[in-house]
């Protein structure tokens, strides 16, 4: 029997959570279908991105088993004062526990007090386990604040997810994507080399978007200085926003067991990278996620 298709990396806002941001003044919220934040201009959501029944269609259309849901974090929810984010993580908890096959679900947290008991809760509620922003631990200050929250994730044996989080106002549309993205996960990537594995051996991680291509920087990291021996057993990389000859190339340094399926739907598709995909096919999620993950919500 081949191992489930997973998709690490997707999108779904439930009506608890639609609610919840249409409810708020300030940003981050929703006007009707107009998503306002603070670091990015207005966006059109459509509507349909966030149907559970068309979302369950299109996972089946693409062949995937398990599609794991996580908070969108340029939203900034996670380092709002603590309360107003708990409301807003609340509907985003409740709404996405509650999704049918094929979701699973990434748990939050509040950054402005972590709260560890919290988090424990939403894990044994079903969470896979818990999403980051890549700004929040960008640096050795940044695992300090977020300390009880990863303390926590590798005492219940569950792997971090790091995702793009805000980014600062200005730049054409397209910028935050592609320059405030980017450089947020390559300082998160070797930020936690630097200070997180020493701290949190046992910790799995996974970083998406290939971690901005951060580890294809090996040559320079040789020539300058750098962290040396790295990536650890359980780091992981998942392929969100590239293609097939971008993913060989970071397989070609960090070895194809430690590439996972993700694709950022609703804002890509999950890419066919011929080869490369039949590795993705392999154990590489349930090593990531641990073997008490749970397959699929009855």
């Amino acid at each position: 029997m081949s191992a489930p298709r997973i998709d690490v990396h997707q999108h779904v806002w439930p009506e608890p959570f639609l609610a919840a941001l249409r409810a708020r003044k300030a940003v981050p919220r929703l006007d009707g279908w107009t998503l306002h934040t603070t670091g990015e201009p207005p966006y059109p959501v459509q509507p349909g991105d966030h149907s559970v029944s068309a979302r369950a269609e299109l996972a089946a259309a693409d062949g995937i088993d398990l599609a794991l849901v996580s908070l969108s974090s340029p939203l900034g929810i996670e380092s709002l004062p603590a309360d107003e984010a708990r409301p807003l993580l609340d509907a985003y908890h409740e709404g996405v526990l509650a999704l049918p096959r094929p979701f699973g679900a990434w748990a939050a947290a509040g950054l402005d007090d972590p709260d560890p008991t919290t988090l424990r809760d939403v894990l044994t509620a079903g969470c896979v386990g818990l999403q980051l922003p890549a700004n929040a631990i960008a640096g050795e200050a940044g695992y300090e604040r977020c300390g009880p929250l990863l303390a926590e994730l590798e005492r219940q044996d569950r792997p971090l997810f790091v995702h793009p989080g805000p980014v600062a106002p200005g730049g054409p549309a397209w910028w935050a994507a592609i320059v405030g993205y980017v450089g947020q996960m390559h300082a998160a990537w070797f930020a936690w080399h630097e200070y997180g594995a020493p701290r949190y051996p046992r910790l799995r991680v996974v970083f998406a978007m290939l971690a901005g291509l951060a580890p294809l920087h090996s040559d320079r990291i040789a020539a300058r200085g750098g962290p040396d021996g790295y990536p650890g057993a359980g780091v992981f990389v998942e392929t969100s926003s590239y293609g097939s000859g971008t993913v060989d190339a970071v397989a070609a340094q960090l070895g194809a067991d430690r590439i996972v399926l993700g694709s950022d739907r609703p804002y890509a598709p999950p890419l066919s990278i011929g080869a490369g995909d039949r590795r993705l096919r392999t154990d590489n999620p349930t090593r990531l996620l641990g073997t008490r993950f749970p397959t699929q919500n009855p």
